[in-house]
């Protein structure tokens, strides 16, 4: 029985000239990153409970070129203890991916949630850090449901497109 373990990818099906399917991270960078403790030093004493935490989650993704995308995460953090603000941290992470051979109606899916997922932790720890730095516990944020974002997102530009039309 002949083995197709050194046959190139594709050669298995008869179709070696099929692209691959393949997304890239290129580069990451950080876009804009601010830290305020408008009270500080107060803020920073110590509390006998935790503050509240507001969290907001957007994903920005434009074309760079056919293949190559720049996809923005961006978080915001607001620690607040009473009508007092601890800290706000803001951070747009970004990262230049290449994709391609992928079927169009995939691209959508790649981009507003596989590329999120890939960046997420390089970003959960710069919060981290930035927190920290700022004299507080670092703020580790759960993962993100960037799959249930999308589906979200979507809902909403349905219902959106049908209070238009109507």
């Amino acid at each position: 029985m002949a083995s197709n373990e050194d046959a190139p990818v594709g050669a298995a099906n008869g179709n070696s000239n099929a692209a691959q399917p393949a997304l890239n991270v290129l580069a990451q960078y950080v876009k804009d990153l601010s830290f305020e403790s408008p009270g500080a030093p107060n803020s920073l004493r110590g509390r006998d409970k935790a503050p509240g935490i507001a969290i907001n989650v957007n994903v920005n993704a434009n074309p760079l070129s056919d293949k190559q995308f720049d996809v923005n995460l961006t978080l915001n953090a607001k620690a607040s203890f009473d009508q007092e603000v601890l800290f706000n941290v803001e951070l747009v992470y970004g990262g230049v991916f290449a994709i391609s051979g992928f079927p169009q109606e995939h691209m959508l899916p790649i981009l507003f949630i596989e590329c999120p997922r890939l960046l997420f932790p390089f970003a959960r720890q710069i919060i981290a850090e930035a927190t920290r730095n700022g004299g507080f516990p670092p703020l580790m944020l759960d993962p993100i449901d960037f799959a249930q974002m999308f589906q979200q997102k979507l809902a909403e530009d349905q219902a959106a497109s049908k209070v238009k039309v109507s």
